[in-house]
């Protein structure tokens, strides 16, 4: 290997100042001094740009008519997120995500429309800000200092046990100055992210316009019968206080439950069964399992299957036993009596419904036995106790048979005393769920007292056959974290029953992303048919419903919500709490007698989810929104609620057969965030992950401080620097997430990311610096056909193919694909290949040289800002602001205000696929070319990749692929790959040729085989030690003698009328 000596260097340094070395002031890190004003200009500044110079509509054809135009303009709707505390990892990927989208829109020439929102009422809201900002006279309530209102629904207040009562007016003061103040923090950390959007009128459930919107879809709704009031099971939290939607809960997948199987007296008995010789009618009972003792009280009936097969046993312990002949060997396993004696081998289920009565013992009613679908021969009995006061499938099977509800628990999840009539107080005040349970057991293990009717042999037996422990899916109130139950009370519903076929028959026209997402809303959809949508609390919309004093009666009309709507137009809609109980303002005329204003308020799911009114009208048929994108448990919360009131709203609101549509043209769904181990973030883990942290770099190790010398070795140590590149590795993180699935947040992921952005501003550097001499003409712009150098063309090819992918991407939401294809381009086909070949020419070579290579340069730096425009455009906006006056005059439009369509060759198909096939062969070539020098390095041939000549000699063409390879000249392709010399060899020239180690005996060689076109072309390399001498300008072992110049830089510098030092 030639080694440099103290006379080379000096002769290399003389000959600095005729090379065009790249200088740039662009810094290596984003500049914190200088972020904020990127930051405006590239956020609020360009959203308020496009919506004056971006048109609102496009003309479809020639002839421009009122009627020939297409709507140009992209909405994106804000899911509001909860405005309870300070933004979270879920938050960032959620709303770059949105700007991602916005940006790329933008680029196709959309003006976009993005409205931020948030949600500002519920429970979360309310016991944060009491817990906050609680009065020091406030007593700490149990529930981990909760201070609660419990509200009944029909105009009276009461106190929920252990905890004390605040007035309305109170809670709603504390809770909207909560909500207002961390409205405004998101909102500033929205804005440090670069978010697009009119933040300046970001809307706000809390509003009165919004709430007054709100209210109106909602009279809407009450005039076309979609709103009624039931006594019904409803998802109830006593931790909570309140009723709660399916959305509103949280499952443990493995709670733990005392499950029992029951036996109930049987009283009457079908014609066959009584008949029967060996049944004794006074001493049989019916068998259930159950894993909610506590609703046992509430039993109204048990059901069977039909088709269903049943047998009576007798056992010695129990008596005459009732049970599915499917399940029979199942309950056995849990008594430790011998084998039973069959007393009756079958009956048919259908022989039981209707003819059998037994005796609930805690009420001493006669209930019937009836018919359900959802009983099953694969748990249980095949006998299913019903509690229609604690469970739908219950309700709705025994509202077939017009039997009522009956729940005898309270709103803290206790018994009343209506539990046990017979003896109030064995059960009333026991919270049903813990002792409850045992009290129950209890009562039947020993059932005298329950039993007076029956003989006393019969009411001395246990009615509990056995009692295990159960695990099970179980709901939970997602705010405490505590076990809801099923119980009824009186609520208002939307009947979704009327609602879901239209919803179902909206979405058939909505696309989804994942696509997995359709199956998983319709499902949703579908299995509701009911919605309660009325919540016992203080801080929320009022359910403008008025309850007669005397009868309790409640008026909800079009003509009672539309007169309180006018008083809430005129006071406010704090005055539904504020004002005197007997205000007759409230009361619409007409209506007689003295009433009382109702304190429910609406389910949160229905204030976000008609946040559809906040948007601009748009036109018949079209979606309220061209996008939707939330996380994916939004499927059976926000996207489900807005679907609904927006279907809702539509059937109201014509009187004809309208075509319903989704307020979504398309909906777009992510997974969760979660650490490096895959685990979900949570504090009690102590893994959740700032944006902050990633933005700053504090995620990562410290970055290594430089050695200290002299008197600083001394001093304290340097202070800890982070690798902070900005927000742009926040977004680059979101954006390089496959989305679809639960999103990754760690160091290794976010090293990667830096490395990205790393290589990217190095990337820009350099491209700044070898542009800064180049004063581009509009006629110097250059195409992949305009150009002749074979190199060049590569280059333009690697462009064509990016940016065709990157567009694809972007068009199709799969940023991570994007970019993957960026980085990998600019890491391969830039970096590795394209820039190597270029330094030679840029530095040392013509000005010719220099001016072809920097055109295609000017092409690339364009087209590589466009790409990374919506990912990273602090980067963009930073690189803009130190690219020189004369390009950007060149290059024209803002690279995020410029129209982007894919970079074309202009090539047609035809010659685009041959030039890949020859681009293939030099691929193959080069690599192997790359290999054999790796060789000689390690040999310690060689170092730069210039020490050394090579020989190309194709042996084999059975496609032609290589002839773009034989028609390049030497020194393209000795500039292509980067080394001293290189000859070629087409096949019939190559067997009779002389071996290149035999020319001039080079002091070393290695060589290597290359295939490519599917092994259609096959080759060899031949690499040896240079035959020249090293360049003294250049480095290049071209030149004549030692210590001398290459023919070439001979005429470069005689062109600078430089003189050649020493002559």
């Amino acid at each position: 290997m030639l080694k440099p000596t103290r006379v080379l260097a000096a002769a290399v340094r003389s000959w600095k100042h005729t090379l065009n070395l790249p200088q740039s002031a662009f810094p290596a890190r984003p500049s914190v001094q200088d972020t904020e004003q990127y930051l405006k200009s590239c956020s609020d500044e360009l959203y308020a740009w496009q919506l004056e110079h971006r048109p609102a509509s496009l003309p479809r054809g020639a002839s421009i008519t009122s009627n020939d135009v297409e709507n140009n303009i992209f909405v994106l709707h804000d899911g509001p997120p909860y405005a309870n505390g300070p933004l979270h990892i879920g938050h960032a990927l959620n709303k770059i995500l949105k700007d991602l989208i916005l940006r790329v829109k933008l680029a196709e020439g959309k003006r976009v429309h993005f409205v931020p929102g948030w949600d500002c009422h519920g429970l979360p809201i309310e016991m944060k800000a009491l817990h906050l900002r609680r009065k020091p006279q406030l007593e700490v309530g149990q529930a981990g200092g909760d201070t609660q209102l419990q509200n009944k629904g029909d105009g009276k207040r009461q106190t929920q046990g252990g905890h004390t009562q605040v007035s309305p007016v109170e809670i709603r003061r504390v809770a909207r100055e909560l909500a207002t103040k961390t409205i405004e923090e998101q909102k500033a950390d929205f804005r440090k992210w670069g978010i697009l959007g009119d933040w300046d009128n970001a809307y706000k459930t809390m509003d009165k316009g919004f709430e007054l919107r709100q209210l109106e879809v909602f009279r809407k709704m009450v005039v076309n019968g979609l709103i009624y009031r039931d006594y019904a099971p409803v998802h109830w939290s006593p931790s909570s206080g309140t009723a709660l939607a399916e959305s509103e809960l949280e499952y443990d997948e493995n709670y733990r439950v005392t499950a029992a199987f029951i036996k109930f007296p049987l009283v009457k008995l079908p014609d066959l069964l009584a008949r029967h010789p060996g049944l004794n009618a006074k001493n049989i009972s019916a068998v259930t399992w159950t894993t909610t003792p506590w609703t046992l009280p509430a039993n109204k009936a048990i059901a069977v299957r039909s088709n269903m097969d049943y047998t009576v046993i007798e056992l010695p312990a129990h008596g005459q036993l009732l049970v599915s002949k499917d399940r029979l060997e199942h309950v056995l396993s849990y008594l430790e009596e011998a084998s039973p004696h069959i007393i009756v081998d079958s009956v048919q289920g259908s022989d039981l419904v209707d003819e059998t009565e037994y005796i609930n013992v805690f009420s001493g009613e006669s209930r019937p036995v009836i018919h359900a679908d959802f009983v099953k021969s694969s748990s249980g009995t095949g006998l299913v106790h019903l509690a229609p006061g604690h469970g739908i499938d219950d309700y709705n099977a025994c509202s077939k048979h017009g039997v009522a509800p009956f729940s005898p628990v309270d709103d803290d999840g206790k018994f009343t005393n209506e539990a046990l009539p017979s003896d109030p107080k064995r059960l009333e005040g026991k919270t049903v769920q813990s002792e409850g349970v045992l009290a129950v057991l209890e009562l039947l293990e020993d059932p005298r007292t329950l039993l007076q009717e029956r003989n006393s042999s019969d009411a001395a037996s246990s009615l509990v056959l056995a009692v295990h422990e159960h695990r099970m899916k179980h709901a939970l109130d997602w705010r405490t974290k505590l076990p809801v139950l099923v119980r009824a009370t009186k609520q208002w519903f939307a009947n979704l029953d009327k609602i879901k076929g239209d919803a179902l028959r909206s979405l058939e026209k909505v696309d989804f992303v994942p696509n997995t997402g359709r199956a998983r809303l319709e499902s949703f959809v579908q299995s509701r048919s009911q919605w309660c949508i009325s919540r016992q609390r203080a801080w929320g919309v009022p359910i403008p419903a008025l309850y007669h004093k005397v009868t309790g009666e409640a008026v909800l009309t079009g003509e009672s919500i539309t007169h309180i709507l006018e008083v809430i137009e005129q006071r406010g809609i704090d005055s539904w709490w504020t004002d005197n109980e007997d205000e007759q303002a409230w009361i619409a005329p007409g209506l007689e007698g003295s009433y009382s204003r109702g304190t429910d308020t609406m389910d949160v799911w229905f204030d976000s989810g008609t946040t559809w009114t906040s948007l601009k009208p748009r036109p018949t048929h079209q979606p309220a929104a061209d996008v939707y994108l939330e996380g994916t448990d939004q499927h059976r919360g926000w996207f489900q609620s807005s679907l609904l009131t927006h279907v809702a709203h539509q059937i109201c609101s014509t009187t004809s057969e309208p075509e319903i549509t989704a307020p979504f043209k398309t909906l777009i769904t992510h997974g969760f965030t979660l650490d490096q181990d895959g685990r979900k973030m949570a504090k009690s883990e102590g893994n959740v992950i700032s944006p902050e942290e990633i933005i700053n770099g504090t995620l990562l190790p410290p970055l290594k401080s430089r050695k200290q010398t002299g008197k600083s070795r001394g001093a304290s140590r340097a202070e800890v620097t982070y690798d902070a590149m900005g927000v742009d590795a926040l977004r680059l993180w979101a954006a390089s997430a496959d989305y679809t699935n639960d999103v990754i947040v760690g160091q290794p992921v976010l090293q990667a990311v830096n490395t990205s952005l790393h290589k990217y501003r190095v990337t820009f550097k350099w491209l700044l610096g070898v542009l800064a001499n180049y004063k581009p003409t509009p006629s110097e712009r250059t195409s992949a056909s305009a150009t002749t150098k074979t190199v060049d063309k590569i280059a333009f090819l690697h462009l064509a193919k990016v940016s065709t992918i990157v567009h694809s991407a972007y068009a199709s939401h799969e940023f991570h694909k994007a970019t993957s294809a960026i980085y990998k381009y600019v890491v391969n086909d830039l970096s590795a290949f394209y820039f190597e070949t270029l330094k030679d020419r840029l530095y040392a070579g013509s000005v010719t040289d220099r001016t072809t290579a920097q055109r295609v340069l000017l092409a690339i730096y364009e087209e590589l800002l466009a790409m990374l425009a919506p990912v990273s455009p602090l980067l963009v906006e930073e690189v803009w602001a130190f690219t020189p006056e004369h390009i950007k005059s060149s290059v024209g439009e803002h690279p995020l205000r410029r129209l982007w369509t894919p970079y074309v060759t202009g090539w047609s198909d035809k010659e685009a696929e041959a030039f890949q096939k020859g681009v293939a062969v030099l691929e193959s070539v080069h690599d192997a070319i790359k290999r054999v020098q790796e060789v000689a390095r390690t040999d310690k041939k060689m170092g730069s990749g210039l020490e050394c000549d090579v020989r190309i000699d194709i042996t084999e063409d059975a496609s032609a692929a290589s002839s773009l390879l034989m028609s390049v000249p030497s020194g393209e392709l000795a500039e292509m790959f980067v080394v001293g010399n290189v000859t070629s060899a087409a096949p019939e020239v190559a067997k009779e040729s002389t071996p290149l180690k035999e020319q001039g005996s080079p002091d070393w060689t290695y060589e290597a085989d290359f295939v490519a076109d599917a092994g259609r072309v096959r080759g060899k390399v031949l690499v040896a030690a240079p035959r020249g001498e090293k360049c003294l300008r250049c480095w290049r072992f071209v030149a004549p003698v030692p210590d001398s110049l290459c023919k070439r830089c001979e005429q470069v510098v005689e062109e600078m009328n430089t003189e050649v030092p020493g002559s």
